[in-house]
């Protein structure tokens, strides 16, 4: 069996177990590995599970915990583990950037980008600097989606080139937020495109959320209303509601001039949007102004 996706041995590759709308569960099972991991005494090993649990511990915004996890890591780390020094700067990024400290993130961030391109690590290579690209203001953040792209489209690591989804999706959200909405639109089709030939039900969601968000920039608002309401039912259907979809129905609505059939659909948005406590962290202006268009008062909530 394969350990972090490409080493021969006898312990599990732990990358095969993250789930990243649980980062709790994951990083219990993370957690159940350590002691084979410390009793095989495969420092390279134990160490990319490490940075794992610390990128799991920084989604659930215990950002002291991801840097002492981190902190373990170090005495592992050697000119002969290229992996794992790649992980280790990608996490130390991630861990910063989630705490709101997007400058902070990018020097590592950009050195994890140049020791992965010189250690023929392709599929990290790209996750560095798809990293770079979100911490960094829009006309950077198109060079950097473009070089990942780039290296992505040509690389004959199939990790890699499963990197295609998210970066035409990337790549599109930095274009909306130049203002080029048709190109953007172009994008979130080829991304909507991909994965479908892969055959991802959620990812296929996100993607037609994203087609449908960019048709009400270019003033398409019933087109993007359509797929929006499909959406909400399909959701709520798998008993997944999703507060999103919700929040780009009211805003759809609002701009077609129908603000008391938006009002309902901000209330959900809100109700489901309000229990994620990273958004209630990173954007609670965003929240503040759903309660609003909904008349919910936050405190009785």
């Amino acid at each position: 069996m394969t350990f972090g996706g490409d080493s021969a041995g006898a312990l599990p590759d732990f990358m095969s177990l993250w789930d990243f709308q649980h980062p709790e569960s994951t990083e219990a099972r993370f957690r159940l590995l350590l002691p084979a991991a410390r009793d095989s005494a495969d420092e390279d090993y134990l160490g990319q599970l490490l940075t794992q649990i610390a990128r799991a511990q920084g989604l659930q915004r215990r950002f002291q915990e991801a840097d002492g996890t981190l902190d373990q890591v170090k005495p592992f780390l050697r000119d002969d583990r290229p992996k794992l020094g790649v992980r280790y700067l990608l996490e130390r990024g991630r861990v910063r950037n989630s705490a709101g400290k997007p400058s902070e993130a990018d020097p590592f961030f950009r050195e994890a980008w140049t020791l992965a391109r010189r250690s023929g690590l392709d599929n990290l290579a790209i996750d560095a600097a798809h990293m770079v690209a979100i911490v960094t203001p829009p006309d950077t953040a198109l060079a950097w989606n473009r070089r990942a792209l780039d290296l992505a489209e040509k690389s004959e690591d199939v990790r890699a080139r499963r990197w295609l989804g998210s970066l035409y999706n990337n790549l599109g959200w930095t274009h909306h937020d130049k203002g080029d909405h048709e190109e953007a639109l172009r994008l979130f089709r080829k991304a909507l495109e991909w994965r479908k030939e892969q055959g991802q039900p959620l990812e296929i969601r996100i993607a037609e959320w994203s087609v449908a968000r960019v048709l009400r920039s270019l003033g398409r608002a019933e087109e993007g209303l359509e797929i929006q309401l499909r959406l909400a039912r399909e959701g709520e259907a798998d008993g997944e509601p999703d507060g999103f979809v919700y929040e780009e129905l009211g805003e759809c609505l609002a701009t077609l001039g129908r603000e008391r059939e938006a009002q309902p659909w901000f209330v959900k948005a809100y109700e489901v949007l309000s229990k994620d406590p990273g958004l209630s962290a990173s954007e609670p202006e965003r929240l503040a102004r759903l309660a609003r268009l909904g008349g919910v008062d936050p405190g009785g909530r």
